[in-house]
């Protein structure tokens, strides 16, 4: 009897068991059935997930349009910028036109004539023999006194020589009011050459080219006792007496 009950327990335990391990099967078979129940519908879903994202890039390559066009209207501000320099080189040309109208309304220098200068002519004592020219700037602008006077004593034909060694280093200019200088050598070497009385003595301007004579001559007596020999020379206009006789 005892066997028999022990027999009974131990089918009862078997039974139970195998009645265990049908149950956990048929949740193992149902959990499999949840899992790909829950599988489907990601894998239904995995599709949109791209599109969605396609979309999401559309979208921001949508929104990166409306810096682009920030950026286009950076370079339109710029231009505005740019206009306004213009606009302030428009003042700056004014001031250029502001100081042409100086430079226009300036005196602008002519050539030194006996129009537009007064010219007087004197006996020295040093050096002996010489007489010395005084051009004076009677304009209301400056005047260039170019080279060296032409000089004609009385009737004269021949031109009166120039002293090409008192050259000066630039141009003689006189502004209103201010003068220039030359000397005349009456007689040059050597000693003993034939002397000519003179009354009268014509100043001519040269022009910048130092080809003949430009403007009015200037007419002057001479002091009285002048007399000139052949060999004698005329300097240079000189901006100081002291330069003009010198030679």
């Amino acid at each position: 009897m005892r066997s028999n009950h022990i027999r009974t327990t131990a089918l009862a335990a078997t039974a139970l068991l195998a009645a265990l391990s049908l149950t956990a099967c048929s949740g193992n078979d149902n959990g499999n059935d949840g899992k790909a129940g829950a599988v489907a519908p990601a894998a239904s879903t995995t599709p949109t997930t791209p599109d969605t994202g396609k979309e999401a890039q559309e979208t921001g390559s949508g929104t990166a349009d409306a810096p682009a066009e920030n950026a286009s209207a950076a370079p339109k501000g710029s231009t505005g910028a740019t206009d306004g320099q213009k606009s302030n080189a428009g003042t700056t040309g004014g001031q250029k036109s502001n100081a042409g109208t100086t430079g226009s309304g300036s005196k602008s220098s002519v050539t030194c004539t006996g129009a537009n200068t007064r010219v007087t002519v004197s006996k020295v004592s040093r050096p002996i023999n010489h007489l010395l020219l005084t051009a004076t700037n009677t304009g209301s602008s400056p005047c260039y006194a170019y080279h060296a006077p032409a000089l004609r004593f009385d009737e004269s034909q021949a031109a009166f020589p120039v002293l090409r060694d008192s050259i000066p280093q630039a141009v003689v200019t006189l502004a209103p009011g201010q003068s220039a200088y030359a000397s005349i050598g009456l007689s040059g070497e050597p000693d003993g050459q034939e002397l000519h009385k003179g009354t009268h003595l014509t100043v001519y301007f040269t022009g910048k080219s130092n080809q003949g004579s430009t403007g009015a001559p200037a007419e002057l007596t001479l002091p009285a006792g002048t007399s000139w020999g052949d060999n004698g020379f005329v300097t240079y206009w000189q901006s100081e007496m002291a330069d003009a006789l010198t030679y």
